[in-house]
């Protein structure tokens, strides 16, 4: 055999190094199972006639490739195949340690290539073997069963000769009987399932997983096409995606297969995405990207949620799941629960509007299984839930980094097929399980609320450019759907950008893979997916301002900006125009709900104010007080918040002498998931980080703005800068923030003890909000020291409260009366460049009187997360003031506005609505769109076809129920020419 390549030394980290294998099989080898083997560092891919074949790697128990399986006299003896060695292993290239970042100096070498005749007759008896002991150890000294396996494997070894192959029939026979013993009908039944969980981006880049997929789909292609009651289960269309284009042949097979139903998609969405980080909007969007395309490419959607390996799960997936076709969900990552252990494995999960979901943990704890007999009985005493149902499922394959199945598991599982002593084994599908599981449900138990991960909180701050570019690109295509499909609705000639917007979404969708926004990636995982999140910036911003220009055609008026609200509410806030000179100029604008205003001419930028302007006062000893008649804000000389007072009521929000905008400052050393943990005891490290007397300096003198800025040395390392904001009408003071960051192992959060005592806290999730307790009465409420949520956190009174806005920040603690926010980590693994440089960012606190519902606290973290638009009209700008839609109820929030999907409804829109504040409720929709039909439909744009909904006077009637989200089907009137 003759290889021939490249140097190896030369190649960098993540290259491939393709080999050209010439075989001669020798003439003696005919009637026998022939194997190229070949052992490398790096992961391998064989390519025979143009088409990959099958991965090969060491770590994934995979070091040889079938050539024939038994080689005729007919058959060629010579042949050439293809070998692309990747500079990579299975699980990337950390130096020292898995997680570590990658080694730039790694070296990988080939250490095997040959011919070589495989005895499947000897390993099927080394499996025998392998699954005699096992029984034999895992039912122990009480078991007769367990002295059968051991007494039997003794007898085989008695018989057997390795040097006489005559002998191998009568010992097969031995084991053969053992295994042909059957159970009982009450045995559990494990559904084992072939699985591949293959990280989209992790230790190793978005390219290489693109191989990484090729390596393990050719490899069970192989496999389905030797055991054709082998089941495969693969998740993420974006994978899919990728091997149709990059490997089209393969995606081909991978068709076949699904046709046979022996490959079969599932999850549902197009990668598994966080659980707790992404917008209610951007998961829905998950599962309409993903089950569109598995539909197109597969002939039908998927019937499970897949989602093995996140780190926690939101309350509100079991109504998203619902409205995207899915009633069933498999997971296992709450088996890494650090305090406490969670009580099922196969029950149902009511999530926060009472959607309810049958969800499967297969009781293995792992999605990685191998076929052994002590996973098998691991499946079974492991299972919380004995009694209730008779059925598990057990996932099995290499992981993570892929591999998949082994033709050695699967002779495992089918020798374990149905044995006495053990439970019966049957190769099987998602289907199948969860009907088996169906069929016992009438004993379940019900789970209420969030599944809480009880590690990696830290993935709520770590990486923080990578959480504010999330929020940011979220919002951008919020506002170019908004405004394109207000374009399309006005405009006989605006085209929606429907590709241009699909392509973008799936740049997010992607990023918010679990170890992506999380930030648990290697460098150059997080260096693409800033690119990513930039093209996202790049491309949407035009399409921002083409959406303007064609919305305000034909308008009379002026030249000049169109002020643009993107919300469902009326908005009257400060904002800074441009003006001719490149400077800006503060103006008080007011736009209608979802539509726009013209731009104050220069003459009438400082109108009379209809509220009381921002005082600014500075006094002798350096504090500041800052006023607008709603709120009063007063910082010390070093800018820490020593008073803020709801002005009507008088109430005090800082509790008596404490300090807000506290900055602290804790040790931050995991016990090893560096970039993803934060452990408890990092609590007893805290440091309030020292200001400096003098440094605080009023900023905006007052009128419509008021400010004051101060500088804080962080550490000899690091620094800090802030303004402090006061605009006039507003209920909630900014704190824009700038810091570089250059630390190791340290955690920065801002404090704000509140004048306030509640036993329980308000985050803001997907879709509506959840409380968590303040206390630590049991050890579920101490294993919630760090949480997460998004744009606001509020502790209140029955009267009075402190809510906590942010525009890019997760992490998040209420203990006690202390509001805390996460700022900044600096984990070293395996990024050990993660978050170090400047930041930039916006939180803002807002006391409030009676409930955070009454008192607008959601529409509050709306308005700054998504700022007024000023955009330039290129033609003349209208001179009147323009909505598109109203809501009538302030607990309903209209927060999606697009094109439908399907191309045939090219002038239809979707609407997404969902009740925020926790009540019935009924409200109106007003549109001044010129709406021909409108009607209900789910989260996948399918009609309900008992939906139809009646317009009267431009309004449509709308019924709610707590944190419920409905969607429409506007189908619109063909605009004037």
């Amino acid at each position: 055999m003759r290889r021939r390549c490249s140097r190896t030394s030369a190649l960098r980290r993540w290259w491939t190094c393709w080999f050209r294998v010439e075989l001669v099989i020798p003439e003696v080898w005919v009637g026998q199972e022939v194997h190229l083997c070949w052992e490398s560092d790096g992961e391998s891919l064989v390519w025979r006639d143009g088409e990959p074949v099958q991965g090969l790697t060491k770590e994934g128990e995979k070091t040889s490739y079938v050539l024939s399986e038994r080689l005729r006299a007919s058959d060629p003896r010579s042949l050439t195949l293809y070998v692309e060695v990747a500079c990579n292993g299975l699980l990337g290239a950390g130096k020292g340690s898995m997680i570590a970042a990658p080694d730039p100096e790694k070296m990988f070498q080939l250490s095997q290539a040959k011919l070589a005749v495989f005895h499947r007759d000897v390993h099927s008896l080394l499996v025998d073997l392998e699954l005699l002991l096992g029984v034999a150890k895992g039912l122990g000294e009480d078991s007769q069963r367990s002295f059968q396996a051991l007494h039997t494997a003794n007898q085989i070894v008695n018989i057997c000769d390795p040097a006489q192959p005559e002998t191998y029939p009568a010992a097969k026979a031995l084991a053969s009987k053992f295994f042909g013993q059957h159970g009982g009908e009450s045995q559990h039944t494990i559904h084992a399932m072939g699985h591949c969980h293959i990280d989209t981006a992790w230790l190793w880049p978005f390219k290489e997983t693109v191989r990484k997929c090729a390596r393990s789909w050719s490899t069970a292609v192989a496999l389905m096409e030797q055991n054709t009651d082998f089941i495969f289960a693969c998740s993420q269309a974006q994978q899919l995606e990728w091997v149709k284009s990059q490997y089209p042949g393969l995606h081909a097979r991978l068709q076949e297969f699904a046709c046979r139903g022996q490959f079969v998609p599932v999850g549902g969405t197009w990668v598994e995405m966080d659980g707790n980080l992404p917008s209610g909007e951007a998961m829905v969007r998950q599962f309409l990207q993903g089950q569109n395309f598995f539909l197109q490419e597969f002939g039908k959607m998927c019937s499970e949620f897949w989602l093995p390996d996140t780190f926690g799960y939101s309350a509100q997936l079991p109504q998203i799941m619902q409205g995207c076709g899915i009633q069933r969900f498999l997971t296992q990552k709450l088996s890494w629960n650090l305090v406490n252990s969670f009580p099922h494995h196969t029950f149902f999960w009511e999530g926060l509007d009472g959607s309810r979901v049958l969800v499967h943990f297969p009781p293995g704890d792992s999605y990685g299984m191998q076929g052994s007999v002590e996973e098998v009985l691991k499946t079974v005493t492991n299972n919380r839930d004995k009694g209730r149902t008779n059925h598990s499922g057990f996932l099995f394959g290499f992981g993570d980094g892929g591999g998949g199945p082994t033709q050695t598991m699967l002779d495992r599982l089918k020798r374990l097929s149905n044995t006495d002593g053990l439970p019966r084994v049957q190769l099987s599908s998602p289907g199948q399980l969860f009907t088996a599981l169906e069929r016992d449900s009438g004993q379940l138990c019900t789970w209420v609320g969030e599944l809480f991960l009880e590690l990696h909180n830290g993935t709520y701050t770590t990486h923080a450019q990578l959480k504010k570019g999330n929020r940011e690109c979220e919002q951008i295509l919020h506002d170019v759907e908004v405004l394109s499909s207000l374009a399309l609705a006005r405009s006989a000639q605006f085209l929606y950008p429907a590709a241009q917007l699909q392509h973008l979404w799936r740049l997010l969708l992607l990023n918010q893979f679990h170890d992506v926004v999380t930030g648990s990636c290697i460098q150059l995982v997080a260096e693409d997916a800033m690119n990513y999140y930039e093209d996202i910036r790049s491309h949407g911003n035009p399409l921002l301002s083409a959406a303007a220009a064609a919305l305000c055609a034909g308008e009379p008026g002026p030249e000049g900006l169109l002020i643009i609200n993107t919300l469902p509410w009326k908005r009257t806030e400060v904002l800074a125009l441009p003006k001719p000179c490149g400077a800006h100029s503060l103006a008080l604008v007011t736009v209608p709900s979802i539509g726009y205003a013209p731009a104050p001419t220069p003459t009438s930028l400082q109108p009379l104010l209809p509220q009381q302007p921002v005082f600014v006062m500075q006094e002798t000893d350096g504090s500041v007080t800052l006023d607008n008649g709603i709120i009063r804000v007063r910082l010390d000389p070093t800018g820490c918040l020593t008073s803020l007072v709801l002005v009507a009521s008088g109430r005090e929000a800082i509790a008596e002498g404490a300090l807000g905008n506290q900055f602290v400052l804790f040790d931050d050393v995991p016990l090893y998931w560096d970039a993803w943990d934060v452990m408890d005891y990092h609590l007893e490290t805290r440091k309030p980080v020292p200001g400096q007397a003098g440094t605080l300096a009023v900023g905006t003198e007052g009128g419509l703005r008021g400010s004051a800025w101060f500088l804080l040395q962080i550490s000899p390392s690091s620094r800090l800068s802030q303004e402090v904001v006061l605009d006039v009408g507003c209920p909630y003071v900014r704190f824009h923030t700038e810091v570089h960051w250059h630390e190791a192992h340290k955690f920065l959060k801002v404090e704000f003890p509140a004048r306030i005592r509640s036993p329980q806290a308000t985050y803001e999730i997907q879709f509506g909000h959840l409380q968590r307790p303040t206390h630590n009465n049991t050890s579920w409420d101490w294993a919630r020291y760090e949480v997460w949520a998004h744009r606001w956190i509020d502790l209140s009174e029955c009267d009075f409260g402190l809510a906590l806005l942010n525009n890019c920040k997760y992490g998040a603690s209420v203990r006690g009366n202390v509001l805390s926010l996460s700022l900044l980590r600096a984990p070293k693994a395996p990024d050990a460049t993660a978050d170090m440089g400047r930041h930039e960012f916006t939180y803002a606190l807002m006391p409030h009187k009676g409930s955070f519902q009454e008192a607008g606290v959601i529409h509050a973290a709306y308005n700054l997360n998504f700022p007024l638009l000023a955009l330039p009209a290129p033609g003349p700008a209208p001179d009147t003031t323009w909505s598109a839609f109203s809501v009538s109820s302030p607990a309903v929030v209209l927060e999606t506005i697009k094109q439908a999907e399907r191309c045939h409804q090219h002038r239809t829109l979707v609407l997404r609505l969902y009740e925020a504040h926790g009540s019935h409720v009924d409200c109106w929709l007003h549109t001044s769109l010129p709406v021909q039909e409108a009607t209900l439909c789910d989260l996948l744009e399918q009609r309900d076809p008992t939906g139809h909904l009646s317009l009267q006077d431009n309004r449509l009637k709308l019924t709610f129920s707590p944190f419920q989200v409905r969607s429409l089907l506007l189908v619109l009137q063909s605009p004037p020419n």
